[in-house]
């Protein structure tokens, strides 16, 4: 006769984390948030026009009428501009043409043999900073990065003698801890800066332009330190802390749930456990290791022949005074720059490969590309009304201007400003993991407001970035985390998501303070976050 063992009484870190699981859970899905959103905003902004509110922003000459939408002019608006403003949302110009190169480099496996490239050369001692360099400049794979690098990184560690599980976890915290910056300049920074342009429409001095590179110098520094930190977390605390547990991983051959040259997969699509594809080897084949020389070369090639026309003295991509910064059309073409050094060895790499065998094959794979954004099309068309309301309106102006005020009447016009911002961020990701939305959602009101007070647009998106990816690795909310611990399982079959948010905790609070710190040092020496753009508006 056998008895039941006694329930056990959860910790108050499994009531905290049950707690957050159960309010997210009752968040609707992004386009039923924005439409709830929207529909709120119409009903403000028509309150507030029948009111007769208006709001005085400073620097501008003319007094600014709340406009309603529920109100014969605010239909004839909207009516008329369905169309123009979901075209002409600015993220979707940017956005489409970068992920289109993009896509040609992921599904022709380029992307994903980089990745086992720099797996496959580094020393076992080296591996876990391996492993943090990859996950951390891995969100040029977009979404793919949580899918493809934390089953790789599992296997070159057990192939070493260390820990799989160190390697697994260790991916999947570098790919999501550090998802919003990079050494390179990918299709995020053209969403952010996007998003950020169609806000600063209604300041009266938007400040210095906001392009995908308005960013760079925060974003390399901040990949360099985390990927250093990343290393050292799982180096130091993760894989010692499974030993010390006594960790023991099934020996059976692991499987992954993703083939490394496959496209997206959608999490939850599948059963737990049940394999789509399989990780034969983080090893390069012959043809492979060809195929990523021949795209480096070309990728060098390009950049040089860019060099030349952009360098050159009198390159018709240089501003009025020859040079580039403020403004100049060069900074005008980083739309065109990414999409080049993503195409362009994208297609060698497949022709070398034979992923690419005709010419048919290439608007193949970029229509596949676009198959794939499909579901941010769909959010961008709610996304784009509720922005074009947002500043039409004019309830954007008046909480910009309110939020100034109630700010400076607080003394908290400083960085304490900016540190609040990190923290409110921070939390509102673990409810809303989507940094796109999120980041449409804060840009409306804090842009602006921060320009009120002096804060250059650009560098609030670089506030932003720091509480935008730092708290995603550990909230139940992320559907990747489902995945993570299908791989887990395989390897720890005993593993649940409690397991899976204790063991990142460590990265998520490392990284915060890091990333806060870097930001801290940009702001007190008032570096640049990117060219042209600096920390205070003149």
């Amino acid at each position: 006769m056998s008895t039941a063992a006694p329930p056990v009484r959860p910790s108050r870190a499994d009531r905290f984390l049950g707690a957050v699981e159960r309010v997210g859970n009752r968040l609707p899905e992004p386009f039923t948030l924005f439409l709830i959103l929207f529909l709120a905003i119409a009903l403000v902004s028509t309150f507030m026009a029948l009111a007769d509110v208006t709001v005085q922003v400073p620097g501008a000459e003319e007094v600014t009428e709340i406009q309603g939408l529920f109100t014969p002019e605010g239909l004839t608006w909207f009516t008329e501009n369905i169309g123009v403003n979901y075209i002409g949302f600015p993220p979707l110009t940017t956005v489409l043409t970068i992920w289109l190169a993009v896509g040609v480099a992921e599904k022709t496996g380029l992307l994903a043999a980089g990745v086992r490239a720099v797996f496959g050369s580094a020393p076992r001692w080296a591996l876990p900073y391996a492993v943090g360099l990859v996950g951390v400049g891995g969100s040029v794979m977009s979404d793919s990065a949580f899918i493809v690098i934390p089953p790789l990184a599992a296997m070159v560690f057990k192939a070493a003698g260390r820990h799989p599980v160190a390697g697994l976890l260790g991916g999947f915290a570098a790919a999501g801890a550090g998802y919003s910056t990079n050494f390179a300049v990918t299709s995020l920074d053209a969403l952010f800066a996007g998003i950020t342009v169609s806000v600063t429409q209604i300041l009266p001095n938007p400040g210095d332009p906001v392009n995908p590179v308005s960013n760079w110098y925060f974003n390399v520094v901040s990949a360099f330190l985390l990927s250093v930190l990343a290393g050292f977390l799982i180096d130091k605390v993760l894989e010692p802390r499974l030993v010390r547990q006594g960790v023991a991983v099934d020996e059976a051959r692991f499987t992954g749930t993703v083939v490394p040259n496959a496209g997206r997969t959608t999490p939850g699509a599948h059963a737990e456990g049940e394999p789509v594809g399989a990780v034969e080897s983080a090893d390069l084949s012959a043809i492979e290791r060809r195929g990523l020389q021949f795209a480096v070369g070309a990728l060098l090639l390009v950049a040089a022949v860019l060099a030349v026309a952009f360098l050159v003295p009198g390159s018709p991509w240089r501003n009025e005074d020859g040079g580039f910064l403020p403004e100049s059309p060069l900074l005008s073409s980083i739309t065109f720059v990414i999409f080049v050094l993503f195409l362009v060895p994208g297609v060698v790499y497949g022709v070398v490969t034979r992923a690419i065998t005709s010419m048919k094959d290439i608007p193949r794979l970029l229509e596949q590309s676009i198959k794939d954004m499909a579901g941010f099309l769909v959010l961008a068309f709610v996304l784009g009304q509720f922005i074009a309301l947002f500043n039409w309106s004019g309830v954007g102006q008046w909480i910009a201007v309110a939020g100034a005020e109630g700010l400076e009447s607080s003394g908290l016009t400083g960085y304490g400003a900016i540190i609040g911002f990190l923290v409110l961020a921070s939390l509102l990701n673990l409810f809303i993991i989507s940094g796109s939305s999120l980041w449409t959602i804060m840009a409306a009101v804090f842009v602006p407001m921060f320009a009120l007070i002096g804060y250059e647009p650009g560098f609030v998106q670089a506030a932003f970035r720091v509480g935008d990816s730092a708290t995603q690795i550990i909230t139940p909310l992320n559907p990747y985390m489902i995945v993570l611990l299908t791989f887990l399982r395989r390897w720890e079959p005993g593993a649940g998501l409690g397991t899976v948010m204790a063991r990142l905790l460590p990265f998520t609070v490392a990284f915060w303070l890091v990333w806060a710190a870097v930001l801290s040092v940009f702001f007190f020496a008032d570096l640049p976050v990117g060219p042209g753009n600096g920390i205070f508006l003149e």
